[in-house]
Formats: C-alpha cells, structure tokens, sequence
C-alpha cells in the first residue's frame, strides 16, 4: 500500500502550476486537451516530478502494442471498488502525458498508467508500481518503432528484478520472454490472434512449434508457462477454478482479453473478480472508440485499427455483407509515416462489403485493395464516403490521426 502523500516541493508545485497553465493555453489555442504540452514543460521545471507525484499512489502500468488504452480504462473502473483513481484515460501515454494527468490526482489511491512500449523500463523506475500489465507485442510504426524483438528485450532489461507484480499474457511468446526476468509473474491465458510478428524464439531464434494453444521452441526448451488465470469464451477463469461471466458493453474477443486481463491485475490490489467485472460494464466506448454516430442521416460505428494485428481483431466486429465499410488511413507523425503494413494486412476478409477509401494515404491503400482483388470507390472526404455507401449501418476503420480526423467531423 503507497503512503500517504507528502507536500510537494516549492520547485514541484511551481512545475505544476506551470504545466496546467500551458495546458490551459494549449486548449484555449484549439490544439488539443494541453497534456502533453503541459507535462513538457512541468517535467522541464522539475525532472523528478513524475516520481514525486507517484510517490503517494498505488501503481499500475499497463503496456502493449494493442489495447492498452482499452485496458487501462477497463482496470481504472474496477479499481474504483476500491479507492479514487486517476488515469490517463485519454491516452496520452508518453512521460509528459503521464506526468500532467498524475497531477491532477493528489487525492487518488490508485494510479492506472498506459505506458507507450518504448517509455516502459523508464516509466517503471520512475513510479515504482505495485502491478505491470502486458498484453501483446506486434509491429507498429515502422518507421520509427523497435523491432518487437528488440522492444520485448528492453521490456526484459526494464522488468529483471522489478518488485512490481508483472499479469502477462502467455500465449505471446515476446510478452512471456519479456516477463520471465521478473521475480513475480502472473500468467493469463489471454489468447493472440496475430501470430506473425512472433513465429521464431525470442530467446534463440529457433522455430517455435503451435500445437493447439499451446507454443514452444524445439531447439531451446523456451515454453508457454502454465497460466493461472485464462479467458476461455465469455468467461474468465481466476486461480481456483472459478469461471466468473464477462459483460461487456464493448465488442469483440480482444476485448474480453483486456477484461480478463484486468481482473488479474485487479485482484493483486485485492478487488473480487466479480466486483472487477461488474464494473468493467459501464464502460461503453474508449476514446470515441465503437461509438455509433450520425452523420448526414446515415448511422457510422467508429473503429480504431492502427496496425495489421488491430485491423485483425477490427474486422472480426463488422457486420456481414453488404454493410458498407469506410477504410481511412493516414502517415501523420503519430502514425508513422511507413506504410508498408498495409501489406500485412489481409483484406480479403472484406470481400463483399460495398468499401469507400479515404484519408491522406488512400492511394496507398487503394493499390492494397487492387491487390488483394476488393471492389471499392476511392472518395475526397468522409461526406463524399457516406453520400456514395449503400443504405445501412456503416463501419468506418481508420487508424490514428484518421481516427481523430473523422471524431472532429462526425462531432464526436
């Protein structure tokens, strides 16, 4: 349990004066919600502010290429059994981020932080957290990301001999090589979808066989541990055998993952299964994200896919044919400005979808789609996309500036 808080510094309150007053010109300007600008210039006043502000707080981390900002929303509710929270809940998930949401938190018990993959090790000496969630590895960003293995071994640099209580998911073997430098593990049986980014032994390089759910490496011994909790269909089931329901209002498998994964995390802070769950059902929709919108009479869920394991798992929740489908892809800085996973992605799964291209990189997108022999309509914008899609609910997939782009469009 962290203490109580301690009075911050006159260096770290005037940090923190500071860096709400950026905030607050960087959203009067229009430029956003100022965390990451006000976090800059906080951290610039007083280095040590981010382990100052933790200092007081019970911590979680939770890390992953997908899901992490689903998760994180998804552990903060459930810990709220227990005590006030705060939270990055908006994703700003970098240093600066973390450091601007901790500081509006001094009356909080927990701390729930998504950390971006490449800040985790620094992220963790900073905060010393009690509990570290990972998810999944998979590439993403690659112009400027790691490769996974070389991110999975920061991860296991960063973790060996931490006193954090690492919850990994055991079926990926770059999240289970990471894991295994720290002393304390708790292994979910979280499931992965995406299996291309992790065919060979982290621990190796050797050929990892897959019977089944099970994977192993033939040449080194290097195994999937024996999970202590697992998902299996809509539930999860904790150590003792107890197979708890999940309700969630928000779709899909991968999500049931994050909730599985979650009520790991939150029993180490000591919160029922059944308490965690219940309240992981309020969360209706993350960032905007599977929000259902209307846009010029026509309905449009909104879906996030960032790279080819998120487009994976999105394809899973749209409708059958012929619902239309809006792709909208962008090469923004926060997106990475390589789009050469666009061919990673299998887009044959669309077939028979009515599907209209927009964004920055449509063309791109559109050579992808001529490949992998899709009907579609490259459009200007997203009311030229909706005015040309047949009648019916549309899926609209973009991934993470597009995603921002349609929000402000749509109003949401």
């Amino acid at each position: 349990m962290a203490g109580k808080s301690e009075p911050l510094t006159p260096r770290a309150k005037l940090a923190v004066t500071a860096g709400k007053a950026a905030a607050a010109v960087s959203r009067a300007a229009g430029k956003g919600s100022g965390s990451v600008i006000g976090g800059k210039v906080a951290l610039r006043l007083d280095p040590d502010l981010l382990a100052r502000l933790a200092r007081h707080l019970d911590v979680v981390l939770v890390s992953a290429t997908n899901g992490k900002t689903t998760t994180t929303r998804l552990l903060a509710e459930a810990l709220r059994a227990g005590g006030p929270v705060v939270s990055n809940a908006l994703g700003a998930n970098m240093p600066a981020g973390i450091t601007s949401a901790l500081a509006g938190g001094s009356d909080a018990r927990f701390g729930v932080i998504e950390v971006d993959e490449k800040y985790l090790a620094g992220v963790a000496r900073d905060v010393a957290p009690k509990a570290i969630a990972l998810l999944n590895l998979s590439r993403d960003q690659l112009d400027r990301a790691a490769e996974t293995r070389m991110l999975a071994e920061k991860w296991r640099e960063g973790l060996a001999g931490s006193e954090a209580v690492v919850v990994a998911n055991a079926d990926d073997p770059l999240v289970t090589w990471a894991a295994s430098s720290s002393p304390t593990v708790v292994w979910v049986a979280a499931g992965q979808s995406w299996k291309d980014d992790a065919w060979s032994c982290p621990s190796c390089g050797g050929v990892l066989q897959r019977p089944g759910d099970d994977w192993y490496c033939g040449e080194c011994g290097f195994r999937r541990p024996t999970p202590t909790w697992a998902l299996s269909g809509d539930h999860v089931v904790d150590p003792y055998g107890v197979a708890w329901p999940i309700h969630l209002q928000l779709p899909g498998r991968a999500n049931k993952s994050n909730a599985a994964v979650s009520a790991a995390v939150a029993a180490t802070f000591g919160i029922d299964p059944k308490v965690a769950l219940e309240r992981m059902y309020k969360v209706q929709a993350v960032a905007g994200r599977y929000d259902v919108v209307s846009f010029q009479g026509r309905d449009l869920r909104l879906l996030l896919a960032k790279n080819p394991a998120g487009w994976l798992e999105t394809f899973s929740l749209i409708d059958a044919p012929p619902t239309p489908v809006i792709l909208s892809v962008n090469a923004r800085g926060a997106d990475g400005t390589d789009t050469s996973w666009l061919w990673d992605v299998d887009y044959t799964r669309l077939s028979g979808h009515p599907i209209m291209v927009i964004g920055d990189r449509k063309l791109d997108l559109a050579v992808r789609l001529e490949v992998a022999n899709q009907q579609f309509t490259v459009c200007a914008d997203l009311d030229e996309a909706v005015r040309t899609a047949p009648p019916g609910r549309i899926e609209a997939i973009a991934n993470y500036t597009a995603f921002q782009d349609l929000r402000r469009r749509v109003g949401n």
